[in-house]
């Protein structure tokens, strides 16, 4: 019966990290199980502008990065269920802007029926993070730096990390070897894509060493594992956008990234981390066109780059630094075209009980290729601190 309860709640917890919760259970020999988790961050935000009538005062802010919780559930080996709320207020300081925003909102962010018939096959149907670049598919809760990039984003998603559809996935070859198909909303917004048309994407990767087998990944094990990964994907979708609002020439969406990861544990001296990944977004030059319109600009439009990331944590002290750097060429930004963006950041996790209790500070600078006013926007380069603490529970 035990061994049972495990392994459903083994195939429960698959694509999120095993954190702790309370667990529940049901049905005639215990056979159903449901876990309860809470997962919080809450930070401190200081950046060198964004206050004052001109935008040039320094600007602070503490405020919740995710504050969200999850229910996870199991009926058998061969059903699952996860679903997942988060809780947003009035959070002025975000990647790119300062704002003095007073609205709060409460979503859906996950809802995921799961059905498994073996590791090598799995059938998920719901709203969930679309398989495209790693960095989106790793766990918001254990990243190796402070959180993902917002300039990685697929555009035109209605529902941002997250979309609705269905997925086939699994692992083959000892786990050596992982494959997975999507179809999903893509841009679902009737009132201004040309026509409704599923994104439809696929991505692979293979793993050398000790296997990365579920649906999500970690920007870090923690040296708990070797890993080496080689991973690609691709998506489209037809018909997404238009070039011309007047006219109403439409576009198509095509984007393809690889990535790498490297994690490897080395006794006595401490784990050595290294992630990187390049990604392409291409939307058939629609900001060039006569009257585009304004989704297909800015950080969320046609854009291509990457990204490096290192970290070392030492042996015996659960303290782990990293430094990231990005690079990217954006169609668009602010009126300015072929703006590139360059991004710099580094600091360290201190884990007080694994990924559940952790502090990270982060010290980064965006630093623009022009810099000015274009079109009454202001394009400013800007350094910024950030202190968080995760708890989950």
């Amino acid at each position: 019966m035990r061994a049972l309860l495990t392994a459903c709640v083994g195939m429960v917890l698959m694509a999120v990290p095993a954190f702790a919760g309370p667990v529940w259970t049901f049905g005639p020999n215990d056979e159903g199980a449901m876990k309860l988790e809470y997962k919080g961050q809450f930070q401190l935000n200081m950046r060198d502008h964004g206050s004052e009538s001109d935008g040039e005062g320094d600007t602070k802010e503490f405020n919740f990065r995710r504050n969200r919780l999850a229910l996870m559930g199991a009926y058998g080996p061969h059903f699952g269920l996860y679903v997942q709320t988060e809780f947003n207020e009035d959070r002025n300081v975000t990647p790119f802007d300062v704002s003095d925003g007073d609205s709060s909102d409460f979503q859906i962010l996950d809802a995921v029926m799961r059905f498994r018939y073996d590791d090598r096959f799995n059938f998920w149907v719901g709203k969930f993070k679309y398989s495209f670049s790693r960095e989106n598919l790793e766990a918001c809760e254990a990243p190796l730096t402070l959180d993902r990039s917002v300039l990685i984003r697929a555009p035109l998603v209605d529902e941002g990390t997250r979309d609705k559809g269905i997925s086939i996935w699994g692992n083959l070859f000892e786990q050596k070897f992982q494959y997975r198909i999507d179809a999903m909303n893509g841009r679902n917004d009737s009132n201004s894509s040309p026509e409704s048309n599923f994104r439809y994407g696929a991505r692979a990767h293979v793993t050398l060493l000790d296997p990365e087998s579920n649906h999500g990944y970690k920007g870090t094990y923690l040296g708990e594992k070797k890993v080496l990964t080689i991973g690609g994907a691709y998506q489209m979708e037809n018909d997404v956008a238009y070039s011309n609002t007047a006219t109403e020439d439409a576009v198509d969406y095509e984007a393809w990234t690889v990535d790498l990861f490297f994690e490897y544990p080395v006794d006595a001296v401490g784990t050595f981390t290294f992630s990187a990944a390049y990604a392409d977004y291409d939307l058939d030059d629609a900001y060039k066109g006569a009257n585009p319109e304004d989704d297909v600009l800015g950080i969320n439009g046609e854009k291509n780059g990457g990204y490096v990331k290192i970290g070392y944590m030492l042996p015996n002290i659960p303290l782990q630094f990293f430094a990231r750097s990005e690079n990217w060429s954006l169609a668009e930004y602010n009126g300015v075209i072929d703006q590139e963006i360059d991004w710099y950041g580094g600091g360290f996790n201190y884990y007080f009980r694994g990924q559940n209790m952790k502090l990270t500070m982060e010290l980064s600078e965006a630093d623009f290729d022009e810099e000015g006013t274009f079109g009454g926007d202001k394009t400013k380069d800007f350094t910024t601190f950030t202190t968080q603490l995760q708890v989950m529970f």
